[in-house]
């Protein structure tokens, strides 16, 4: 496994040790929409006891070729009790960080995790309803704390492990992702966006990539495009509309990187 005591000056400029072959990965994925697909077609079965009883989050486990596989979800809103989906930073970073503290008392610790989902993508940047992005980065668009030193820390950027060859191969195109809280945005967040040279806009890439860093765990987001952010229809319209579509692209997309990266080294990726 990856010497989890190495400093970061030791992992390579795509952010994780590639000394060894990826034989453990975990799927974070937000919505159960966004994650039943894949988690049927791979015939992974619910991990019970994987998180603390308190918390709403689900855990379903397999394996593939020699990799094991931990998708998780974050769960339906069980605490303001409207049994929607737990979307957003905070359900994302709290349940991210608990996946990767498990594995990590474990033999085999998470060698690399993948932020899979849906997202808004921008007609400028060149995205169209169901494109498949790969992140090269993600920044936060809508923590605007306007004091100098807390400038870079609110943006947040972090960069994504390097995945050129498998962008290669899925035909999937690269960008930032930029994170907020909201569905919606208004103007400040379309300036910030801008400055994020975002490609693609979600509610989580951010959070999931903070909670990876602490465990120095390469880490990429695999978004597919639900509606078009710069466009003419309302997000929220263009979102329910296409994302029955964009799981089914999901599900097609990341059995395809699952066979990719597993037994690859971080720096074939």
């Amino acid at each position: 496994g990856i010497d989890r005591k190495s400093s970061k000056e030791d992992r390579n400029s795509s952010g994780g040790a590639v000394c060894a072959m990826i034989t453990n990965v975990v799927i974070a994925i937000a919505m159960e929409a966004e994650a039943s697909p894949f988690v049927n077609h791979m015939e992974l079965k619910p991990a019970e006891g994987f998180f603390p009883t308190e918390t709403p989050f689900q855990a379903f486990k397999g394996k593939h070729k020699s990799c094991d596989l931990t998708v998780v979800t974050n769960g339906k809103d069980g605490v303001t009790g409207t049994g929607v989906d737990n979307v957003g930073t905070v359900p994302a970073a709290l349940a991210t960080f608990l996946s990767l503290q498990k594995l990590k008392g474990e033999d085999n610790p998470a060698q690399l995790l993948i932020n899979a989902g849906t997202c808004g993508g921008f007609k400028r940047k060149g995205a169209e309803i169901g494109d498949v992005f790969l992140t090269t980065a993600v920044a936060n668009h809508d923590r605007r704390i306007v004091i100098p030193a807390f400038v870079p820390y609110g943006i947040g950027r972090i960069e994504s492990a390097s995945v050129e060859n498998l962008a290669s191969h899925l035909g999937a195109k690269l960008g930032v992702c930029t994170t907020g809280n909201s569905l919606d945005f208004h103007e400040l967040d379309s300036h910030h966006m801008l400055e994020n040279d975002a490609s693609v806009k979600d509610m989580e890439a951010a959070a999931i990539a903070w909670s990876a860093e602490m465990f120095e765990v390469p880490h990429f987001g695999v978004k597919v495009v639900t509606d078009i952010v710069d466009g003419d229809k309302p997000s929220d319209e263009e979102f329910l509309e296409n994302l029955g579509a964009a799981a089914t692209s999901l599900q097609g997309s990341l059995p395809k990187i699952i066979d990719f990266i597993c037994e690859k080294k971080h720096d074939e990726l």
